[in-house]
């Protein structure tokens, strides 16, 4: 056998370990989470893509749980932060304090905030004002933070899942365009069927509690950030990313409806996104690479927030989704 064809043979043998320990992971969320398996699997593909992501759905959907049921099944430290307009970048990135010694002698010690954190949960982060939001911006793109003048490296991995409700639109601060593209993903929660909900009716109103127990830890989490990174993406899948994300941007060579709907559209951050979303979903799914229908599949969760529409395609009732839809079907 060569060289190639055994690491290949090891590579399969490893993603194959890696899928299911991630299909028990899924399992175990599921089993406190109910009826959310998109948002479950959406939820995993940011963490193993070594991402972030803004998950949007009324109140009572079970968001927070979702975050604290990610960090125990994961075996990662999680924080949440609930965003006020009367935040400040100190509550989320931590201070310095003087202190002074038995001798009499101060000096200023660096107190971590609570973004020093594996998994944190910033509860409907539009609500606090730009300025606190951008404290949050250098933490998500460089994995640290700077407090008078000096870098301060966050735990590894790091992920933030931030939240919004889509109704309370009233005294809110819209995210920048520039930090809705540092989200890999947006998910959306929608109610769960009646099946789920009757679920959760005897589960969370009962006597016993699910227990759960840490299904993978830091050092397996980091394992299969990396093995997402090593799996293969064919030509055709490559093509169909670029084709998707190339055409859903308004200019030179574009269609006319592109042109007349979309007053901006994603840029190379949606494609790098998009590769490891893809990836990340053939490793969920037992696959050793990821396919056209992957691409498809990821198109609306990455590309969404990184669009926007124009006045006149809003006046016309023409929504983002339906515009994605329409890219999506020129790759079947």
């Amino acid at each position: 056998m060569s060289a190639v064809s055994q690491t290949h043979e090891k590579l399969a043998e490893r993603l194959e370990e890696a899928g299911e320990q991630v299909g028990h992971v899924h399992a175990a969320v599921a089993s406190v989470i109910f009826g959310q398996d998109r948002v479950i699997e959406l939820s995993l593909i940011t963490i193993l893509s070594g991402g972030h992501a803004l998950i949007i759905g009324v109140p009572g959907l079970a968001k927070t749980s979702l975050v604290e049921t990610l960090g125990k099944v994961l075996g990662l430290d999680n924080k949440r932060i609930q965003f006020t307009p009367d935040l400040m970048p100190s509550d989320i990135v931590g201070s310095e304090v003087l202190e002074q010694s038995a001798d009499g002698k101060r000096s200023f010690r660096f107190v971590k905030g609570p973004v020093f954190t594996q998994l944190l949960m910033a509860d409907e982060i539009n609500r606090a004002s730009p300025k606190t939001q951008s404290a949050l911006l250098q933490a998500m793109q460089e994995h640290t933070v700077t407090v008078a003048g000096v870098n301060h490296a966050l735990p590894r991995p790091f992920h933030v899942l931030a939240t919004q409700n889509p109704l309370e639109q009233e005294g809110v601060y819209p995210l920048p365009e520039a930090q809705l593209d540092r989200f890999l993903l947006q998910i959306d929660i929608d109610y769960p069927d009646e099946q789920a909900e009757r679920r959760m009716l005897f589960a969370t109103t009962g006597t016993q509690e699910t227990k759960l127990k840490p299904v993978l830890d830091e050092n397996g989490m980091k394992a299969a950030q990396r093995l997402v990174r090593q799996i293969p993406a064919g030509e055709k899948t490559v093509d169909a990313i670029l084709r998707l994300v190339r055409s859903a941007r308004p200019g030179e060579g574009a269609k006319d409806d592109i042109n007349e709907n979309i007053a901006w559209g994603p840029g190379p951050r949606a494609s790098q996104a998009l590769i490891l979303a893809v990836r990340a979903k053939a490793l969920i799914d037992g696959r050793l690479a990821p396919s056209v229908e992957d691409v498809i599949a990821l198109a609306e969760p990455i590309l969404q927030h990184r669009m926007a529409l124009t006045f006149a395609a809003r006046a016309e009732g023409v929504t983002i989704r339906s515009v994605i839809a329409s890219l999506t079907r020129q790759l079947e």
